[in-house]
């Protein structure tokens, strides 16, 4: 059986302690698109793990696996992997031969690139870690697989061929000085090393078959995306968004696993109780403006450690978009909702929520196909009562019915909304501050 855990906004929503907490079930955690521009922070006997990488589930002892939906950084995989070493911990993570490599002029592209963009208000908001251009060549049919990390021969050809067409765009394009990440001996000499260690450790898979064969044994897997829905590179705000698909469709492409598969499993969609994001871009519900605005902003910034994982770039901060919310819905077909950072809500008088859109005077209920016409929609909001601040530990050992009338009510609103049931309740950092409703596994 398999679990997929979607992000249902815009990235940020709490998805690896979501992985974690269903992680307990599962045999296998496999990572199906995205790279280290993924941030998740796992809190875990009192020690906080951020991994970039590495799936959530390794906190667990769990298998990983990174699909060949994912864009590596073999020197970042093995960093996190050796820190978690550092720390006790024996993480056994695999990788598709079919996922590609980020290489060292991945990461310079993705810095220029996005610096030209500045003028136009067109910059994505990247991690500058390669991500996009390393999918561009992927498309482009000039991409480094793992596979051919193992192979010599084909690795050299793969350099020979793309390294002078980079060389030349940083060049000629850009009127830049093409650095040492353009060195193709010296870039041969230290993935090559990448690829002994791989082997060495036996880390390559076919990843489609080995989850296959997992799943015929009867065991659990949990298919982990990245990002949000929103900044889906099909179904997002385009162009302010990632390079793949983080939505459940990606769970198909990026493992090797047949829609029938993933289909036949729980599609856990991932909310937090407002918005965040990082990067620019139209934001209908974000809390801006007048000072009482920025003022709340700063407040559920800094209760909510609003603050990117990967970057530590301050989020831009707003109400629960609803339309939103339908668009994911519908576009990964949820099963459950896990609702994260419900405490950070707490102690305010007043809870809003933009329960749709007023444009060309109508109303909409779901989040239109263009970004500009996104851009030009005024939301219209629904209030709710506030609710107070609690013991949320104790509120999460006494489970759902100890919450706060008006948490409930706003989680309920939320599960109508979306025809979906709540499976789980984030009202703290902590596994144990996790109210779970249902266990997909059970």
């Amino acid at each position: 059986m398999t679990v997929t855990i979607v992000g249902a906004q815009l990235g940020d929503e709490g998805k690896g302690g979501i992985v974690d907490l269903y992680g307990d079930a599962a045999d296998v955690v496999a990572r199906y698109q995205g790279g280290d521009n993924a941030g998740h922070t796992v809190v875990h006997g009192g020690e906080e793990y951020r991994l970039s990488l590495v799936p959530s589930g390794a906190i667990r002892g769990k298998v990983g696996v990174l699909g060949n939906g994912c864009v590596v950084n073999p020197q970042t995989l093995f960093e996190e992997i050796d820190r978690l070493r550092e720390r006790g911990l024996e993480p056994d993570v695999r990788v598709a031969e079919r996922a590609h490599v980020i290489m060292p002029y991945h990461r310079v592209l993705d810095g220029i690139e996005e610096e030209a963009k500045e003028d136009d208000d067109l910059e994505a908001g990247t991690t500058g870690r390669g991500i996009g251009p390393t999918y561009e060549d992927k498309v482009g049919r000039r991409g480094v697989r793992f596979g051919d990390l193992l192979a010599p021969e084909v690795f050299r050809d793969r350099l020979n061929y793309v390294v002078p067409h980079k060389r030349t765009l940083v060049e000629e394009v850009f009127g830049m000085e093409a650095g040492e990440e353009f060195d193709i001996d010296a870039m041969f000499e230290k993935y090559r090393a990448y690829g002994k260690r791989l082997e060495e450790e036996d880390m390559t898979v076919n990843a489609g078959e080995f989850l296959k064969d997992r799943i015929e044994q009867d065991e659990r897997v949990v298919l982990e995306g990245a990002q949000g829905t929103s900044i889906d590179i099909d179904h997002g705000i385009y162009p302010y968004v990632t390079s793949s698909n983080p939505t459940a469709g990606g769970a198909c492409t990026g493992t090797g696993l047949g829609p029938t598969v993933v289909g036949q499993g729980e599609i856990v969609g991932v909310i937090k109780a407002y918005l965040s994001r990082v990067g620019t871009g139209p934001l209908p519900t974000e809390l801006e403006g007048d000072k009482e605005s920025k003022q709340l902003a700063e407040y559920i910034r800094e209760e909510g450690g609003e603050y990117g994982t990967v970057t530590g770039r301050p989020r831009r901060v707003g109400w629960l978009d609803m339309p939103m919310l339908r668009h994911a819905a519908r576009a990964s077909g949820f099963t459950g909702l896990a609702v994260n950072h419900l405490d950070v809500l707490a102690g305010l008088d007043e809870v809003q929520v933009g329960h749709a859109y007023d444009l060309d005077n109508g109303t909409v209920d779901t989040m239109p196909t263009t970004t500009e016409r996104w851009g030009q929609c005024e939301p219209v909001y629904r209030s709710f009562e506030g609710w107070p601040e609690a013991d949320w530990k104790t509120v999460a050992e006494d489970g759902y019915s100890a919450l706060p009338g008006g948490a409930r009510a706003y989680l309920e609103y939320i599960s109508t909304e979306l025809e979906t049931p709540v499976y789980a309740v984030g009202v703290g950092p902590n596994r144990s501050e996790s109210i779970v409703r249902v266990r997909p596994f059970e």
